[in-house]
């Protein structure tokens, strides 16, 4: 089984940042794609920010130059930088990983637990 773990979410005020960390373990054979989504109350999740292993990069057209994603894929892990925080960005955020946990497995989406960003004055 594969976990994802997040972590560093919290309450901010607006024009603030916080960094998002999120940890892949268990049965791991090869991690694809990397990201973060965001879910607001009364709205559907959105993409954030992915990554690939090769360090290709998209970004959710609201977070452009705001946010930034980073990956360590000797350790499993994938951050978020967020920058200039805004009311708007309130959501829980969702670490997401396409792992293929096995040579006998085939790739499948994983999903952490989410952590709350609350961004406030």
């Amino acid at each position: 089984q594969v976990q994802l773990v997040e972590s560093g979410g919290g309450l901010v005020q607006p024009g603030g940042s916080l960094r998002l960390s999120c940890a892949a373990s268990g049965s791991i054979f090869e991690i694809y794609t990397m990201g973060w989504y965001r879910q607001a109350p009364g709205k559907q999740r959105e993409v954030v920010a992915r990554i690939t292993n090769g360090g290709r990069i998209n970004y959710g057209d609201s977070v452009k130059g705001r946010f930034t994603i980073s990956r360590n894929n000797t350790k499993n892990w994938v951050y978020l930088q967020m920058n200039s925080l805004k009311p708007e960005d309130t959501a829980v955020y969702y670490c997401n990983a396409y792992v293929r946990p096995s040579v006998f497995n085939q790739a499948d989406d994983y999903w952490g637990q989410g952590t709350q960003v609350t961004v406030s004055s």
